[in-house]
């Protein structure tokens, strides 16, 4: 059963920054999908399991964002 994470990032203004948040988030082990909504800034992740809001972190920081 997959679960589904949302959480908000700052920072992103373009497709671009959609791009590289998605990509990043995508390498964390277990991520079978993310959405991401530019406007609100939403990063929605669903996953085979509970996911490690370190590693969330870790990869939004990686795309030159931050966790609001």
């Amino acid at each position: 059963m997959s679960q589904t994470s949302t959480y908000t990032v700052t920072g992103m203004t373009c497709g671009h920054c959609v791009a590289s948040v998605t990509e990043e988030v995508q390498e964390i082990p277990g991520v079978q999908d993310v959405a991401v909504d530019l406007p609100s800034g939403a990063v929605t992740i669903t996953s085979a399991e509970p996911l490690d809001d370190d590693a969330v972190r870790a990869a939004v920081e990686d795309a030159g964002y931050q966790l609001a």
